[in-house]
């Protein structure tokens, strides 16, 4: 009796499974084709860009006053080398604290990404959930960074759907 049950109930779990709708979609080619999306990653490129190098120019006045204490360091007073290292020591200093205000996990740069980004972002998937629960999807996977799928049949493929959804 036990096994007539437990086949029973295989059986059902088989069933169930083989009856779930699965469909994936393409995050990147679908935030590829927003426009918005690609001002806001352009706005994202050229602030990046100038920070980096306004840090680089930091770097190299570091570099400059480093090498220039270095060819007087002989002959600086004590006081005068003493004046030179605490200089270089708060353009280091200075710098470190740059790079971390722009480029630091809660720096300017992820909040200004946040955003502008994940407004976009979360716009995509909340139309990936409706297109679930209206499509009764038990699962959508996204195919963007290839790491869960290793082959999907373009006919799954909802990403244009999405995009449709999106009114682009």
């Amino acid at each position: 009796m036990k096994k007539i049950v437990l086949s029973l109930i295989l059986c059902s779990f088989t069933l169930l499974a083989i009856s779930q709708k699965y469909a994936f979609v393409d995050t990147k080619y679908i935030l590829d084709n927003i426009p918005e999306f690609k001002e806001a990653q352009k706005e994202l490129d050229q602030l990046s860009e100038k920070w980096q190098k306004d840090a680089e120019q930091k770097k190299r006045d570091l570099d400059n006053k480093v090498r220039d204490y270095q060819a007087e360091q002989v002959l600086l007073s004590a006081d005068m080398r003493k004046k030179r290292e605490q200089e270089i020591q708060k353009l280091q200093e200075d710098l470190k604290t740059f790079q971390k205000e722009k480029f630091g996990v809660k720096g300017e740069l992820y909040k200004k990404r946040k955003e502008l980004i994940e407004p976009i972002q979360n716009k995509v998937y909340k139309a990936i959930k409706d297109l679930a629960k209206t499509s009764n999807y038990a699962f959508i996977f996204d195919k963007a960074n290839q790491t869960n799928i290793l082959y999907a049949d373009s006919k799954y493929d909802k990403s244009k759907r999405i995009l449709k959804d999106l009114g682009y």
